[in-house]
């Protein structure tokens, strides 16, 4: 794996460690890297869009080595120590259609020690859906907003709670919706406040600057 180059005190200059994102590399190489970080090596590496074909390929005995979750496409053989009790982060989502980058999201903050919560199905299209669950997330943190189409309800969670909202648009959504194109604009037009936008479908990313949120608190 001489084309790896493994960024090991991440984690101690800036409290997040290295990642592999998985599409577009080699597939030989994925699995070497697979079998290297396998549970009991040591090293926690969080894998991003890692396909379920390429799991299948492992031997099982590194297989078993594995937690991957295909919806999310993550996976991880050890992880980071659990942080300090009390510290949540709530992943909204507005559909279980936006459930493979919501996934992501909450994934990678399991990954990071991060308790979290995932609260799908409150897309405002059904307001409803959403004010019911006000209460709940308003208990955590730090919330991260994932939505596709006209992503709208990153601009209503960011007017119903002070916490910090971080928004995440998603892919998802018939022709005009671009691929998240019209989701990200609308975000970045928001007009509620202090609302940051992650790159479309960056569940990853998202999980991330929660931690960075966390770490001033």
């Amino acid at each position: 794996m001489k084309d790896v180059v493994f960024d090991y005190d991440r984690a101690e200059r800036i409290g997040l460690p290295e990642a592999v994102f998985c599409q577009g590399k080699a597939r030989a190489t994925v699995l070497d890297l697979l079998q290297q970080f396998a549970r009991g090596n040591g090293h926690p590496v969080l894998f991003t869009r890692l396909d379920a074909d390429v799991v299948a390929d492992l031997p099982d005995a590194v297989r078993d080595g594995i937690d991957y979750h295909p919806l999310s496409r993550t996976a991880w053989g050890e992880r980071m120590p659990a942080q300090a009790a009390g510290r949540r982060v709530a992943v909204v989502s507005a559909g279980t259609a936006d459930g493979a980058v919501a996934w992501e999201a909450a994934r990678t903050l399991t990954y990071l020690g991060i308790r979290n919560t995932v609260i799908e199905d409150c897309g405002v299209a059904g307001l409803w859906r959403l004010l019911e669950r006000v209460e709940e997330i308003n208990e955590h943190d730090v919330v991260i907003v994932v939505a596709g189409l006209d992503a709208a309800l990153a601009s209503v969670m960011g007017g119903l709670t002070a916490k910090p909202v971080l928004a995440v648009p998603t892919s998802v959504g018939y022709g005009m919706a671009g691929q998240g194109e019209a989701a990200l604009r609308s975000m970045l037009v928001s007009c509620a406040p202090g609302v940051p936008v992650l790159n479309i479908d960056n569940g990853y990313g998202a999980a991330c600057a929660a931690v960075r949120i966390l770490g001033l608190s």
